[in-house]
């Protein structure tokens, strides 16, 4: 396994690392892109989250529903990941050591499991369920264990800059 404070350490000494660190407005213009993001991410996934539950959209099909929406919940993760990176590179060994990140990796890693599984187990079986407003206990338990997931990916990413 590479050395991450190493691996850190050189993202920090970049150029790039250095111009976002440096710079009066590349920061908050980064950091107000990633919210942004964020809220298409979330936004999205949260939306689904709830149909999931039966709470939001029982007329909509959640095949109809997750076609519409998860283009965009890639797209605001792509943002997520582009500015992330370059806002981790303004500070990275600082932020390397924080807890708050660390638990924020730890929640996004989750989330990523949590989805594959959704979509390998979970959502294979949408035909079935597709119609009903009442939908099977193992998609309500997907959707709820997502909306914590991501609730603590929010929480855990206002912390950073706290502790």
């Amino acid at each position: 396994m590479p050395d991450l404070l190493a691996l850190c350490e050189r993202l920090d000494q970049s150029a790039m690392g250095a111009a976002v660190r440096e710079s009066l407005w590349l920061f908050p213009t980064i950091e107000t892109v990633h919210l942004l993001g964020m809220a298409a991410l979330v936004g999205t996934v949260a939306v689904l989250d709830l149909r999931l539950l039966g709470w939001a959209m029982r007329r909509e099909r959640v095949s109809a529903l997750a076609g519409r929406l998860l283009p965009w919940a890639w797209a605001g993760f792509a943002v997520q990941v582009v500015t992330g990176v370059l806002l981790f590179s303004s500070e990275a060994v600082k932020v390397y050591s924080n807890p708050a990140f660390r638990l924020k990796m730890l929640l996004i890693f989750l989330a990523g499991m949590h989805a594959l599984i959704f979509h390998w187990i979970v959502y294979r079986d949408v035909a079935n369920w597709d119609e009903g407003a009442l939908l099977p206990m193992k998609a309500k338990v997907s959707g709820f264990v997502s909306i914590l997931l991501w609730t603590g990916i929010i929480a855990a990413g206002r912390f950073i800059g706290f502790v």
